[in-house]
């Protein structure tokens, strides 16, 4: 019983770090901190770089949802009732006979 006092009381008065062997004690004592602040550091890059992801991800929703919004817009635009709609203002009607279509044989020499 009297041995363990003994060490509590040397723990207390940090004699492991002023005694003979305070240099092993003193670089344990270091490795330990250095490993801890590279432990804290690597968590704060991680919490980060998932910051950033959550963000891009709600970014990259946006601009799906974006996308869809201007194709429907632009499939509305597309259609021929849309364009012969737009184009009744200017005197310009659609032509009772279908377009031809010419086609263009190129002959090698």
């Amino acid at each position: 019983m009297k041995k363990i006092k003994e060490r509590f009381v040397k723990l207390f008065r940090a004699e492991f770090l002023v005694g003979e062997d305070s240099l092993r004690n003193w670089v344990v004592i270091s490795l330990i901190l250095f490993l801890g602040i590279i432990m804290i550091y690597s968590g704060h890059l991680i919490d980060q770089k998932i910051y950033t992801i959550a963000k891009l991800e709600t970014e990259v929703k946006e601009l799906r949802s974006e996308f869809v919004d201007v194709r429907s817009r632009l499939q509305q635009v597309k259609l021929e009732s849309s364009i012969l709609g737009a184009l009744k203002d200017t005197g310009l009607k659609q032509s009772p006979t279908p377009p031809n279509k010419i086609k263009v044989i190129v002959k090698d020499e």
